[in-house]
């Protein structure tokens, strides 16, 4: 755990960081192969469970889940979101945090801050268990899509609430949706890395829903760039099967014993 934190912790001023969702045994065992860091992200309550946001996926989903992801995973660092209502005061948070990295074997958990609970994102920290910070749109907290860091009233707002989070002890830190210069100064004023989603190139690394950038999760705002399209992949392949069946030319014999 502490290696592959120390690891990417190094990382940072030499080169982006790569970093995707998974939230499954077969994507898990790919994203290894070229990602720093694999998220178990609570968008799996938008992306897998056709639910309008975040705020309703339960601990015992994102365990289930992440235990998937973090037993096929031999290289790259599994970050587990606690989900929302899981870490409302100290003695929740710690509860919950601990009941997540001993099931699931996972690195870390990640915590998105509403500028109220830093310490309690601190005494997580103090625990032993290493947290992911979460800045500017953290989608637990709004009903509503909104772009941060427009006015300079909001810049200083989120630059003293990474830096807070940097003291709580966060050993990087999402900055998700914030506008790309003042990303450029979070990332200038942090020893520790950022991670970007929507937030411009000026981060230490970045980080997408996998199925938002593969085609699959029909989500597509401004910051996704389709990478692939495999609902297209998917949707031929349907189709062959579907008129395989109707003709009777599946199964064939070399399918049955």
């Amino acid at each position: 755990m502490k290696k592959k934190i120390t690891k990417i912790l190094k990382i940072k001023n030499r080169r982006p960081l790569v970093c995707l969702t998974a939230y499954s045994k077969p994507m898990a065992k790919i994203l290894d192969k070229y990602c720093d860091i694999v998220l178990v992200g609570d968008s799996l309550a938008t992306a897998m469970y056709g639910m309008k946001n975040t705020h309703h996926v339960t601990l015992d989903t994102m365990i289930q889940h992440g235990i998937s992801v973090s037993s096929n995973l031999s290289k790259a660092l599994c970050v587990i979101d606690m989900p929302n209502k899981t870490y409302r005061n100290i003695k929740e948070a710690k509860k919950n945090a601990k009941l997540i990295i001993t099931k699931t074997g996972c690195d870390a958990v990640k915590m998105e801050c509403n500028g109220k609970n830093l310490k309690i994102i601190e005494s997580v920290v103090k625990s032993g268990i290493p947290v992911m910070g979460h800045i500017g749109f953290t989608p637990q907290h709004y009903n509503k899509f909104k772009i941060q860091g427009l006015s300079e009233k909001e810049r200083v707002k989120l630059i003293k609430e990474a830096k807070a989070n940097e003291r709580a002890g966060v050993f990087s830190i999402v900055i998700e949706c914030v506008r790309d210069l003042v990303a450029k100064d979070i990332t200038k004023s942090l020893k520790i890395p950022t991670i970007g989603i929507g937030s411009s190139k000026h981060c230490d690394g970045q980080i997408l829903v996998t199925d938002d950038m593969l085609g699959l999760s029909g989500f597509y705002p401004r910051f996704i760039k389709k990478f692939a399209r495999l609902n297209n992949i998917i949707e031929k392949g349907v189709q062959k099967y579907n008129k395989a069946v109707l003709t009777r030319k599946f199964p064939s014999k070399k399918h049955i014993f």
